[in-house]
């Protein structure tokens, strides 16, 4: 275990919440999860530091880790590196929310061939919420091929986590860029801007003022981590509070460098008062995806 774990569930007490809701933790099948752990001990180079991993258990006992902490509800981030990968993948993470009731339905998809087909079989069968890597999968999001793909999720108004930001390292098709062409097309999209855009926050800030549908996942941002290399601008606290209703928290668990309850922390020392971190830590959450505080 790390360091302070066991304050994690005093600090959702404190706040009167019934636990937490995690919108970014990654469970895959063994194999893939092996190698992206394998990647980041050799500090790959869309890693670019050593980067430990804090909770690198077996997937029965990281979920039992999970739960101890309070969280209610979670993802099952998955994401493909080439085609032909995402389908498969889609099949595991249907398997696995279907043994796993408090994990969110998640899917995922690539720029290719049928990714529209199978991407509306998700939807239909279910999927609560969508990954995408633009980063890893080193594609452009505006794709043509993507385009029917983010007609459908508009439409169905099912969210998206999306690896747009150029954080940690930034990527041909990172940015705040290729995204915005994106929701000039859909502006109706549910996009969740992974880890705050780090280190373009500014931008994506502005992009969540633009479009009502784009939210703020909190994940890694403003840790001791993160802040060293990509600190957040005091100047845009401000809009942060303003755009309180759309920032989710989100943890990476468990692929982080540190404990789970820093993640809390960090948030809890901005200043930004109780009801934002409620908001944060479970509201906002619970609303967009339809999470019963029972």
């Amino acid at each position: 275990m790390a360091e302070g774990d066991a304050q994690v569930e005093a600090f959702w007490r404190e706040l009167g919440l019934p636990g937490l809701i995690d919108v970014h933790t990654h469970f895959m099948p063994e194999r893939v999860m092996a190698k992206v752990w394998a990647y980041f001990d050799a500090a790959g180079p869309l890693v670019g530091r050593v980067w430990p991993i804090a909770y690198r258990f077996e997937e029965d006992e990281r979920l039992a880790v999970l739960r101890g902490f309070g969280v209610r509800a979670f993802t099952s981030m998955i994401y493909p590196h080439k085609p032909g990968m995402a389908q498969w993948l889609n099949g595991w993470a249907a398997d696995f929310a279907a043994r796993t009731p408090d994990c969110l339905r998640t899917a995922t998809f690539y720029p290719e061939d049928g990714a529209a087909a199978y991407v509306r079989d998700e939807l239909a069968g279910g999927a609560r919420v969508f990954k995408a890597h633009m980063q890893v999968g080193a594609y452009d999001p505006a794709d043509v091929l993507l385009e029917p793909v983010w007609g459908a999720l508009a439409e169905a108004g099912v969210p998206v986590v999306a690896h747009c930001g150029s954080g940690p390292v930034p990527g041909k098709h990172t940015g705040p860029e290729p995204i915005a062409r994106v929701l000039a097309r859909h502006p109706r999209l549910r996009l969740i801007v992974a880890h705050m855009g780090t280190p373009e926050y500014a931008d994506f800030l502005d992009l969540a003022q633009r479009y009502p549908g784009v939210h703020l996942d909190t994940t890694m941002a403003f840790t001791d981590f993160v802040e060293r290399a990509a600190p957040f601008p005091r100047a845009e606290r401000g809009r942060l509070a303003d755009l309180g209703d759309r920032v989710l928290f989100g943890s990476d668990f468990p692929n982080i460098p540190y404990g789970y309850a820093h993640a809390l922390e960090v948030l809890a020392g901005l200043g930004m008062g109780e009801e934002w971190l409620r908001g944060v830590c479970y509201g906002n959450a619970a609303r967009l995806f339809g999470v019963s505080s029972g």
